[in-house]
């Protein structure tokens, strides 16, 4: 969904945008340099079946971690989960899809997405 590229003026107008099934992309990596302030709103706020693209879900009940435990998650893309065991029980459980991707492929295909690159080839894997 393309959002308008005005100035939010707070944290309750950024999650009133955030509808049911969003593909929402959150920086950090474990628990430093998650926005919790944003994240514990989109928690309170209750929305759900959201994808969340980040390195991982942070640790249990804690930042990423809280939309997992509220069960507010459908599908993560990510290139790290072990620090939250909730993410393998929920998805062994069906209740969540998980898509790994490498670090540097994942960090290529944010770059490649924002210059407007569709699709790139990467060895990783390969042979």
């Amino acid at each position: 969904m393309p959002i308008d590229c005005k100035k939010l003026k707070s944290i309750k107008e950024a999650i009133s945008l955030i509808k049911p099934g969003a593909r929402i992309m959150v920086g950090g990596f474990g628990n430093a340099g998650v926005p919790n302030m944003l994240v514990e709103a989109l928690t309170e706020s209750g929305v759900r079946d959201l994808t969340i693209i980040s390195n991982d879900l942070g640790s249990p009940g804690v930042g990423l971690g809280k939309l997992l435990r509220n069960k507010q998650v459908k599908s993560v893309i990510g290139s790290y989960f072990n620090w939250n065991p909730e993410v393998a029980e929920a998805f062994n459980n069906g209740e969540i899809e998980v898509t790994l991707i490498p670090q540097g492929t994942m960090a290529e295909a944010i770059r490649a997405a924002g210059v407007g690159i569709p699709a790139f080839y990467t060895p990783t894997g390969v042979g």
